[in-house]
Parts: structure tokens; C-alpha cells; sequence
């Protein structure tokens, strides 16, 4: 029940743990990361770019990331659930793309040779449906985290740190950003700006306004409505046809319930009179 009219989140969460799964029992994990200086520049792997988001490669991230996931599926209530999933393909695409050439051609470099790791997972993705989240969704309260154990006086009312409903949500996904950093830093910090690149518009107009085709997410299209209206009408003129059949024969057995009790009335005045 807590899926209701979020089926893009339900898919997401089963398939990230059910891929994750798979990829450890397969031992295929060393499959799914990127090191630049080995996978990129001396084999030449580049479709390791279009994979390197199926799966996390510890339970720790899938755990973190199905909890985040879940608590973002509010997002796809207020969009609908073709929208929600326009953005995560649009959005998927982007970051699968973005930090591998940036880390390849300006991170790798700058660092000497240091920064050259990027960790599997969909972290870039789950950062671009968290900017959504922080920009549509208000918090509802907010409380204070005092720095110190000892009293407040008038002269520090406002010491400590403010934190709202939304904050556990935050922290969730800013574990998932720390836990393989700098390349899972890198991830969050490109999913966050392609988030707030859709929401600003500020991609191109043929990538925010397109959108999946309605049977992907369980939408009828208007053949399919045709049809299933067509069918519902003949069944209804079916239904019809046989209630008046049924009413006829009801109607005719009635008539002749009653032309047998006359007759037998007949008969016992006869039998009565001899």
C-alpha cells in the first residue's frame, strides 16, 4: 500500500535490489565501476558508461538508496507517473554520460592521475529527483539541535542547528554521496545540477518535453480506450438483449402457470360435481 499510484518508484526499488543482488551471486560487479586510466584510455571500454548505474556493488549503498528512493516517491504523486518517468530516463541518460568525460578529460588530468575512480550506482539519478523534491515539496516543521549541553541565556537564543522534516532525507542521500567519494561526490554534485537544469529549463526543449509512451507506465492510449469502450458497449447491448430474453421466458411461464391453474380448477369443479 505504500506504492499506491507510484509504480516507476516500486520498479526502481525492486530492480536496484534485485540488479545489485544478481550482480554479487553472478560475481559480475567488477563490471559496473570505472577506472579512467584502466577502463577508458587503455582498453577502451566506453559502454561501461551506459551500465555503471544498474547496481550498487555494497549493501550498504542499495540499503541507503532503496530508503532515499521511497522517500522521494512523492515526487511521481505530484508529476504522474509519466512524467516521473520521462525525467528518470532524460535524467539517466544525462548522468551516465557527463561524469565519466568529465572526470576523463578535465578531474583525471588536474589530479595527476589521483582522481580516476567512479563507483557504480545510480547516485546521480536518485540526486536529480532529490532537487525536484527540494524545490516542490515544503517542510512542514522545524526544530533546533543545541551545540552544547549547558543552558541557553538571552544572548545565545539563537545557537544550535535547525533542522526540518525534510532533513532525514537529505542525510539519507548525503551518505550515498560519501560513501565512495571523491567519485560518489562527483555523481550527486552532476545529478543535482542536471535535476535543477530540467526544473529551470535551461536543457534543451525536446528533452523536457518529451515524454514515454503511455502504455509503459500502464496508461490506456486512445486505441486501446476505443477498443475497451467498443467492448464494454457490446457487452452492455448484450446484456440487454439477453435480460429481455430471460424476461420473455419469465414472462411466458408466468402466463402459463396461470393457464394450468385455470384448466385444474376446471377439473376438480368436474370431478366434484360426479
Amino acid at each position: 500500500m505504500s506504492f499506491a499510484s507510484t509504480p516507476v518508484t516500486r520498479t526502481l526499488v525492486l530492480g536496484l535490489v534485485g540488479s545489485s543482488i544478481a550482480a554479487s551471486l553472478l560475481d559480475i560487479k567488477h563490471y559496473f565501476y570505472i577506472s579512467v586510466g584502466t577502463h577508458i584510455l587503455q582498453y577502451g571500454q566506453t559502454w561501461r558508461a551506459l551500465i555503471w548505474q544498474l547496481c550498487y556493488t555494497n549493501s550498504s549503498e542499495v540499503l541507503f538508496a532503496a530508503m532515499t528512493l521511497y522517500n522521494l516517491r512523492v515526487v511521481e504523486q505530484q508529476w504522474g507517473s509519466r512524467k516521473y518517468a520521462s525525467f528518470i530516463l532524460v535524467s539517466g541518460l544525462l548522468t551516465s554520460i557527463i561524469p565519466p568525460v568529465i572526470l576523463t578529460t578535465i578531474l583525471r588530468p588536474l589530479s595527476w592521475g589521483i582522481f580516476d575512480f567512479l563507483p557504480a550506482g545510480p547516485t546521480p539519478i536518485i540526486f536529480a529527483v532529490l532537487a525536484q523534491y527540494h524545490a516542490m515539496v515544503p517542510h512542514i516543521y522545524q526544530y533546533k539541535v543545541a551545540l552544547s549541553t549547558r543552558a541557553p541565556s538571552n544572548n545565545d537564543e539563537d545557537s544550535g542547528v535547525t533542522f526540518s522534516d525534510k532533513s532525514t532525507k537529505y542525510l539519507l542521500a548525503l551518505q550515498l554521496a560519501l560513501f565512495q567519494w571523491p567519485g560518489s561526490l562527483l555523481g550527486a554534485g552532476i545529478g543535482w545540477l542536471v535535476g535543477q537544469a530540467w526544473r529551470s529549463e535551461l536543457l534543451p526543449g525536446a528533452l523536457t518535453r518529451w515524454r514515454v509512451p503511455g502504455w509503459v507506465v500502464g496508461l490506456r492510449t486512445p486505441k486501446s480506450s476505443e477498443r475497451f469502450e467498443g467492448m464494454r458497449r457490446r457487452l452492455e447491448s448484450e446484456g440487454a438483449s439477453s435480460g429481455a430474453a430471460s424476461g420473455a421466458q419469465q414472462q411466458a411461464g408466468v402466463d402459463g402457470n396461470r393457464r394450468r391453474t385455470m384448466a385444474q380448477q376446471l377439473l376438480d369443479e368436474a370431478r366434484g360435481a360426479f
